[in-house]
C-alpha cells in the first residue's frame, strides 16, 4: 500500500469543461464573492470586538464568521489560481488538507447553527432564566465541544482515507477535493469509509437539524404568545429568514453527502457542492449578523466615532 501511494503526488480536478475565456469569466465571479465573504464576515468579527456590547450576544456569531472564512479559504484560493492559469492539478498534500478543512469546517458549522438555535430558543422562550442557563462558561463550553467534535470526526475520515491505495488515474470529478468523489480514484475497498461517512452525516446532518427544527418550533410557539402584533411581526422574519438558510445548509449537505451516488446525477452534484461552498458563507452573515438590530447599532456607533476623532 505505501509502495502505491509512495508515487502519487497530485489529483487532476475536471470540475467542468469549459474554455479559457470562461475560466476567466468565472476567476473574477468568484474573486468578487470570495472578497465579499471575507469583507462581511471580517466587518462582523471587527464590530464584535471594537463594541464591548456585543461581546456576549454575538458570541456564538463570532465563531460563525470565523467558521466561514475559514471554510472559503479552503476552497476558493485554489480554486482561483487554477482557473487564472487554466490547469486543474492539486497536490496530494493540499488534496488531504482541503478534505480535513471542508469536513471540519461544515461540521463544525452544523454543530455551532444547532447552538444558536437552542440560544434563541434559551432567550425567547425561557427569557427570565437566559442569564443562568447561558452563562460564559456555558457558552465557552458549547463551542469548544463543536470545535472539537467537527475536527475529530475529519480527523478520523482522512485517516481511513490514507489507508487506501491509489492504482489508476487520479482524476476527481469535482472543482474541489470533496471526499466522496477522491473516495472513487482509490481502487480499495471503501465500504467502510462510506459507512462513517454516512454515520458522520446523520450525526452532524440529521440529528441537528432535527433538534434545531424542534427548537424553532418552540420558538414560534412562543411568539403566537405575544400580544404585541410588532412583536409578531418581527420575531416571524427573524424566524423565517434563519430556517430558509438553515434549510438552504442542510437541504444540500443531505443531497450530497447522504443520497446514493448515481452517475447521471454528477453534474447536478457538482452544481450543488460549488452553490454549498459559494453561496451559503454569503447568506450567514447577511441573515444572521447584519440584520441584527444591535450589530447595526454597533456600526453605527463605531461612524460614529470615527468621524469624532
Amino acid at each position: 500500500m505505501e509502495g502505491n501511494q509512495s508515487w502519487i503526488t497530485e489529483f487532476i480536478l475536471m470540475g467542468f469543461q469549459l474554455s479559457e475565456d470562461m475560466e476567466l469569466f468565472l476567476f473574477v465571479i468568484f474573486f468578487l464573492l470570495y472578497t465579499f465573504k471575507l469583507l462581511a464576515n471580517g466587518v462582523i468579527l471587527g464590530l464584535i470586538c471594537l463594541d464591548p456590547r456585543l461581546h456576549s450576544p454575538m458570541y456564538f456569531l463570532s465563531h460563525l464568521a470565523i467558521i466561514d472564512i475559514s471554510y472559503a479559504s479552503s476552497n476558493l484560493p485554489n480554486l482561483l489560481a487554477n482557473l487564472v492559469k487554466h490547469k486543474k492539478t492539486i497536490s496530494f498534500v493540499s488534496c488531504t488538507m482541503q478534505m480535513i478543512f471542508n469536513l471540519s469546517f461544515a461540521s463544525i458549522e452544523c454543530l455551532i447553527l444547532l447552538v444558536m438555535s437552542y440560544d434563541r430558543y434559551v432567550a425567547i422562550s425561557l427569557l427570565l432564566q437566559y442569564t443562568v442557563i447561558m452563562t460564559w462558561r456555558m457558552c465557552t463550553f458549547l463551542a469548544i465541544t463543536s470545535w472539537a467534535c467537527g475536527f475529530s470526526l475529519a480527523l478520523v475520515q482522512v485517516s481511513l482515507f490514507l489507508r487506501l491505495p491509489f492504482c489508476g488515474p487520479q482524476n476527481v470529478n469535482r472543482f474541489f477535493c470533496e471526499t466522496r468523489s477522491v473516495l472513487k480514484v482509490t481502487c480499495g475497498e471503501i465500504w467502510i469509509n462510506e459507512m462513517f461517512l454516512f454515520a458522520d452525516g446523520v450525526f452532524i446532518l440529521v440529528g441537528p437539524f432535527s433538534l434545531m427544527l424542534v427548537s424553532y418550533v418552540s420558538i414560534l410557539w412562543a411568539i403566537l404568545k405575544i400580544q404585541s402584533k410588532e412583536g409578531h411581526k418581527k420575531a416571524f422574519s427573524t424566524c423565517s429568514s434563519h430556517l430558509c438558510v438553515v434549510g438552504f445548509y442542510f437541504g444540500i449537505a443531505m443531497m450530497v453527502y447522504l443520497v446514493p451516488d448515481n452517475s447521471q446525477r454528477e453534474e447536478q452534484q457538482k452544481i450543488l457542492f460549488l452553490s454549498y461552498t459559494l453561496f451559503n458563507p454569503l447568506l450567514n452573515p447577511l441573515v444572521y449578523s447584519l440584520r441584527n438590530a444591535q450589530v447595526k447599532a454597533a456600526f453605527h456607533r463605531v461612524l460614529q466615532k470615527k468621524r469624532t476623532m
